[in-house]
């Protein structure tokens, strides 16, 4: 290393890393872990023609050509003599859809393959379906690496598609989303000098939201409606029999509470009645209504399937991800709709 390269004891304790040097099992284990890598499962099939599989992270590939990957399993890894003796194994890149069998195949004491469907292969190495990439290898070498085998394998078929993968980060699933190569700018002009900009989050946010729902205006527009009676309507189709007081728990969070005149207006379209019962008002979809709130949640899916589209299905995902962790940061106490009553 030459002195311009080389770093020292107080750069390296700096605040920006701090070197441990005790090499504590679980700090090292965390450390580890905080690099961001797919999730897999290994199959291969034993002697006596039992299936066998694990989930697992060490995944990497080794050379293109020849084409070659490698994957480590623990030495007290009860699969372990399997995966010695085999001379076939596959290794599946899990999709977003399949984190609950990485939990299955990541436990033990049970039938990881039962009601599981299998594609024919190379080998007999069992095949799973659905998968982001799936790579059918023949062991080539055998290493040991400490408390691990190292298992490096030549590929002698591979197939892939556009699922969006399975992450793992720092002990929790991960979704990943794509970076551009520049910052994104939605503007052609500087920005002004001034403290808002259009990386605060509100505004991001904000753009974002009637972005969208200009875009469902205009389909809202050809029935009349505008997008204050869709999200009544809509909560009327999740529940229903609401008083007006209730129904404004669920929209008031809007800035637009739903007014008598209102209700008035969706009554005389005949998309909703009203029942009294005990002097007290409830307002429930008709049939008429329930068909139409349909076909308005139909029309916002089909805005959202378009931006899904050109945001690609694992950067929507993800956002989703985003959005529901965003709104339990910022709930100010609103009852679930889709729960109990």
């Amino acid at each position: 290393m030459s002195a311009d390269t080389a770093i020292t004891k107080s750069q390296l304790n700096g605040p920006a890393m701090t070197a441990n040097l005790s090499f504590d099992p679980q700090a090292f284990r965390t450390a580890l872990g905080t690099f961001t890598t797919g999730v897999t499962i290994i199959t291969s099939r034993g002697e006596d023609g039992e299936a066998v599989g694990i989930t697992a992270n060490s995944f990497n590939s080794v050379s293109l050509n020849p084409p070659m990957v490698l994957w480590s399993l623990a030495k007290n890894a009860r699969s372990l003599p399997t995966f010695s003796h085999s001379k076939h194994w596959n290794v599946h890149v899990l999709s977003t859809e399949q984190e609950s069998l990485s939990g299955r195949f990541a436990r033990q004491g049970e039938d990881k393959f039962a009601g599981i469907e299998l594609d024919d292969g190379v080998s007999n190495a069992p095949l799973l379906q659905d998968c982001t990439a799936r790579f059918q290898c023949r062991t080539a070498f055998q290493y040991e690496g400490g408390d691990h085998v190292i298992f490096v394998g030549e590929v002698l078929a591979f197939d892939h598609s556009e699922r969006a993968p399975l992450a793992f980060q720092s002990g929790q699933y991960a979704l990943a989303t794509r970076k551009p190569r520049e910052e994104l700018r939605l503007g052609s002009t500087p920005p002004p000098e001034c403290s808002y900009t259009e990386d605060l989050l509100g505004y991001l946010l904000g753009r974002s939201h009637y972005q969208m729902l200009h875009a469902l205006r205009r389909q809202l527009h050809s029935q009349q409606l505008d997008d204050h009676a869709f999200f009544l309507l809509s909560v009327l189709c999740i529940r229903d029999a609401l008083t007006l007081e209730e129904l404004n728990t669920f929209v008031g969070y809007t800035g637009k509470n739903a007014q008598p005149s209102t209700l008035l207006f969706l009554e005389r379209q005949g998309l909703v009645a009203r029942e009294i019962q005990a002097g007290v008002t409830r307002y429930v979809l008709t049939a008429a209504g329930r068909e139409t709130s349909l076909e308005e949640i139909a029309l916002a899916k089909a805005v959202e399937e378009e931006v899904s589209m050109r945001l690609g299905s694992n950067d929507a995902q993800a956002l989703k991800v985003l959005l529901k962790r965003l709104i339990a940061a910022t709930d100010c106490g609103l009852p679930d709709l889709w729960g109990p009553r």
